[in-house]
């Protein structure tokens, strides 16, 4: 089944089944969520954000939590 199918399908699907599928994948989001950031932090995704926040706290522009 292609995401274009599935898409559609979901457009089909009645009321209660909708928000039983929205409630299953709603569930699912944080875990996704954190898989993601672990990887995009290990690929070094955020190195160049860390750095410019380092910069600006050796500045003093803003304070550590």
């Amino acid at each position: 089944m292609t995401l274009e199918e599935i898409k559609q399908a979901i457009e089909k699907l009645p009321r209660e089944e909708f928000f039983e599928l929205a409630r299953r994948l709603s569930a699912r989001y944080p875990e996704l969520w954190q898989e993601q950031v672990a990887r995009d932090a290990e690929d070094g995704k955020f190195d160049a954000v860390f750095a410019e926040i380092n910069e600006e706290l050796k500045r003093g522009e803003v304070r550590p939590l």
